[in-house]
């Protein structure tokens, strides 16, 4: 059964709700074999922020709140087809917001299938304003649940309660061999987040895009992340080094640094690796920008698939990592 959430984006701008439709509609996440899997309900989806807009101004409500956004992400055990996914996802959006434009995006490029549908804040009929409400949340799950179960689809079972140890538990370890796991889910949005981040606030906003909530203050010493199906992630839980807070600071000075250009894939030996090649740059700007912190020194990666395998065998038996083995390991491609 699909899990349901919603996304919580703080800032509600005409800009913010274009920005939103455009990384929803995105080319390589909704389309597969020649065809593209992002429909509207009461809009067409190549208009639909003229069509959004519209509504707002002849209403007169165009200040406030923008948009809703929510992610319905199915199992993958369910092996649903994208376009039952989709059609699953248009079905919500009909029940559950009659009377509003929706665009319903289904991503295909992830180990699950989810949709990500946008809601215009005004009615396209009425002219009213939507308000949401926790109880309102509630209404839209149980609703969501009703349609996947008379689809057929299985049940998600409820979150466990995160173990305080930090080693890596068997079925971890077998689940991230088999590619079927929360947290693996979890580094590989992170990645995909990195991406496109050259700073915290921009790695937060895509991470939010995607489903997930980070918290990351000054006064907390990890990043905690909270994923779509509820489960929370610190960061020194990941199993690699490279995205514990400071190395993410660090990084996002380097790129602030030397002027990064979001959207550059990843680099063979991770996005830490290309902090360490790019030291000796980062070091001749940094006399030159006297106000940035200091960094960390750069550490050894390496891309061998034995010295990966070995190291998520290490951690799931609970041992430290030496330096031939360091946890960059556990970068996998997903």
């Amino acid at each position: 059964m699909a899990t349901f959430t919603a996304i919580k984006n703080k800032k509600q701008t005409a800009g913010v709700l274009g920005g939103v439709l455009k990384y929803v509609q995105q080319e390589k996440k909704t389309r597969a074999g020649g065809l593209r899997f992002v429909t509207g309900h009461n809009c067409v989806p190549q208009s639909v922020y003229t069509e959004m807009m519209t509504t707002k101004q002849r209403f007169k409500k165009t200040d406030g709140r923008q948009f809703y956004h929510f992610v319905q992400s199915f199992a993958e055990t369910d092996a649903l087809t994208p376009q039952e996914a989709n059609a699953i996802g248009l079905e919500l959006a009909q029940r559950e917001f009659p009377d509003f434009e929706v665009v319903v995006a289904t991503h295909l490029d992830t180990n699950h299938l989810h949709n990500h549908l946008v809601v215009n804040s005004v009615s396209c009929e009425t002219g009213r304003k939507l308000h949401q409400s926790a109880d309102d949340l509630l209404k839209h799950r149980q609703a969501n649940d009703e349609i996947c179960a008379a689809h057929g689809l299985s049940v998600l079972e409820q979150p466990e309660k995160r173990s305080k140890k930090k080693r890596m538990k068997p079925g971890e370890y077998q689940a991230g061999l088999r590619s079927d796991s929360w947290k693996l889910d979890l580094i590989h949005a992170i990645n995909e987040a990195l991406e496109y981040a050259d700073s915290r606030e921009s790695f937060i906003a895509n991470m939010e895009q995607e489903g997930y909530e980070v918290t990351w203050t000054n006064a907390r010493k990890h990043i905690t992340f909270t994923c779509p199906n509820g489960r929370k992630c610190r960061d020194s839980s990941l199993h690699d080094e490279t995205f514990l807070k400071e190395n993410l600071e660090a990084l996002f000075v380097y790129r602030q640094t030397v002027g990064f250009r979001p959207g550059s894939v990843e680099p063979d030996e991770g996005w830490m690796g290309e902090l360490a090649n790019g030291f000796i740059q980062l070091g001749r700007s940094m006399e030159r920008l006297d106000d940035l912190p200091p960094l960390p020194a750069p550490p050894t990666w390496t891309d061998s698939k034995q010295r990966r395998r070995e190291a998520l065998k290490k951690l799931a038996m609970g041992q430290k990592l030496t330096a031939d083995t360091h946890t960059q390991g556990m970068n996998m491609s997903m």
